[in-house]
């Protein structure tokens, strides 16, 4: 099983952050993406369910969502929340665990995750499980950052993304591997950093492409935001969508 890097202290305080995606608007726009790719009562299923702040906004809108996590504490945050104990969530590695089902509409992977799957192999696992759960036409989405390494150093080995009093945020990368690491150093009450790395592996639209080639899906559509912006070379992420053939 892989490690759990989102234990209770992550997701003690996981809903705080002050990203943009947590917002009201934005999730109204997330959903309502994610809603029209299901169709009328569609049935979808989130890789990385966490503490619901997607699952939660889509079941409001009546598709029946469920779940697959590593974190039982980030689960624990999606149980106490209204509506949240009411959505199946299996407890595992989102790259291989069974949901309980083959003909669902939406299978989806937001905010960067697929990176949390730090090896090729498994990404490649990831892919081929969101497609056993679809049904024939289903989609599969992922929201994720355009590798940043060519923004970092001169070396390609360090971008800071984040520098404030009270967060300082460093990716770190290796571009031989293509394995990456979220460095966060983030102020305490008494005035020091705590440190918290999270290790990644990136990939290129190509190779996600080809990886859904490899799992029986092809390519749809390819936006750089949920507002379905278009995907352009300046984009620093992208939502692609592919169906199984």
């Amino acid at each position: 099983m892989p490690e759990d890097f989102f234990g209770e202290p992550v997701a003690a305080s996981y809903d705080d952050d002050t990203d943009v995606r947590f917002g009201e608007r934005h999730l109204a726009l997330e959903s309502a993406f994610l809603a029209g790719l299901a169709g009328d009562r569609g049935r979808a299923l989130e890789l990385a369910i966490g503490t619901g702040r997607v699952a939660l906004p889509l079941a409001a809108r009546g598709v029946e969502v469920r779940g697959i996590d590593l974190s039982e504490a980030m689960v624990s945050q999606l149980r106490a929340k209204p509506g949240g104990a009411d959505l199946p969530v299996t407890i595992g590695d989102f790259s291989t665990a069974d949901a309980g089902a083959r003909d669902l509409d939406l299978v989806y992977l937001v905010f960067n995750t697929i990176g949390n799957v730090a090896s090729q192999d498994a990404q490649v696992a990831t892919f081929a499980n969101a497609a056993r759960h679809l049904r024939t036409g289903g989609c599969f989405v992922v929201e994720t950052g355009v590798p940043g390494v060519l923004a970092a150093q001169h070396d390609h080995r360090y971008r800071v993304f984040h520098h404030a009093d009270e967060h300082h945020g460093i990716d770190e990368y290796d571009p031989v591997t293509q394995l990456m690491w979220s460095h966060h150093y983030t102020r305490t009450d008494d005035g020091t950093y705590r440190r918290n790395s999270v290790p990644f592996r990136y990939a290129w639209p190509a190779e996600l492409d080809l990886m859904a080639r490899l799992a029986g899906m092809r390519l749809r559509e390819r936006w750089a935001w949920w507002d379905r912006s278009p995907f352009t070379a300046a984009s620093p992420s992208h939502v692609s969508v592919w169906e199984k053939e």
